[in-house]
């Protein structure tokens, strides 16, 4: 697809006006390189992103070019910072904030038993990640204004994504009272608000990945997430005409080589052409009847690397930026 053809599928002109944009979808459909783009791309409008990574191993500081961030706030470009959210930090900055003192947090969560229940308790990591990355969205400031312009959550693959974005609800059926209940009900509010947030679900032009983000973002809709964007990501372009192909063909074998691509590459461009149609077909039927469409399709160009590193995002984040 030509920049053009992205800008055409359109794309929430006010996307990156939200606090906070969650990328996911079936693991290995490009949910970093999305992620990166997206924080690039705002960047360059001059807002100050911070990219949130949940995930065993740090992938968006590897694409700038960087060493993994950890659980500190590194810079990875200008106005593009990065930090990995991981339990056990997740847990202690809750719970310093919420006892204001550290000696206390120590005292009484820093004990041997008191660790072993900690990490026994049903979604605590969860709680103390979501609950940091909302903290970086909507309550951290500098100098009486909020120090991210946008924070972007490069989630998990999809079951353990839905499992995170559903953790409030899940704790406030069975606690509504107390601090962390508080808690829950901010973070819920900010995830469920349409201005503030929206859920992109990554795909590729394939059965599976295609079958798993239909119904992920129906799973989305059901618990109110508010979505944007479905991104079709590696998608082909035609670029041989039968004629050419044929005429390769009879090459000999000399050109065999160049024949089997040619062909590879159209048959690749015929799939993104029907599972295009496929997502399509899906948004409208789960959009309510008399309504827009839950989140445009966007599609991303299938790059041509030899190295997928800051060149190839800069190259998504340009065509990102002709859609925005």
């Amino acid at each position: 697809m030509s920049e053009g053809d992205i800008s055409e599928r359109g794309l929430h002109t006010d996307l990156l006006s939200r606090r906070l944009l969650v990328v996911t979808g079936k693991g290995g459909t490009g949910k970093s390189t999305i992620s990166a783009a997206l924080a690039l791309a705002a960047a360059r409008r001059g807002k100050r992103v911070l990219v949130c990574e949940v995930s065993a191993r740090e992938r968006v500081s590897e694409l700038f070019g960087k060493p993994p961030s950890g659980p500190e706030i590194r810079e990875l470009a200008k106005n593009v910072y990065s930090v990995h959210v991981r339990p056990p930090e997740a847990m202690r900055e809750y719970g310093i904030m919420t006892l204001r003192s550290e000696t206390l947090y120590n005292l009484v969560f820093e004990r041997k038993v008191v660790r072993y229940f900690l990490r026994a308790a049903p979604s605590l990591a969860e709680i103390v990640m979501l609950g940091k990355i909302a903290w970086h969205a909507e309550k951290e400031f500098d100098r009486g204004v909020h120090k991210w312009d946008l924070v972007v959550l490069d989630a998990p693959a999809t079951g353990h994504a839905l499992a995170l974005l559903t953790v409030p609800r899940v704790f406030l059926s069975l606690v509504s009272d107390g601090p962390l209940a508080a808690d829950m009900t901010w973070i819920q509010t900010l995830l469920q608000d349409p201005t503030r947030t929206q859920v992109l679900v990554a795909s590729l032009p394939e059965e599976m990945p295609v079958n798993e983000a239909i119904e992920l973002r129906a799973a989305l809709c059901k618990e109110k997430l508010p979505l944007g964007p479905l991104v079709l990501n590696a998608v082909f372009q035609p670029r041989f005409t039968e004629a050419e192909r044929t005429a390769v063909a009879r090459g000999g074998p000399m050109l065999s080589a160049a024949a089997d691509a040619a062909d590879g590459h159209e048959a690749r461009a015929q799939m993104s052409v029907q599972y295009e149609k496929v997502l399509r077909d899906a948004i409208a039927a789960q959009s309510a009847p008399g309504q827009a469409a839950q989140g445009p399709l966007l599609c991303v160009p299938q790059l041509f690397e030899r190295q997928f590193g800051l060149n190839a995002i800069e190259k998504v984040a340009h065509a990102l930026e002709g859609a925005l």
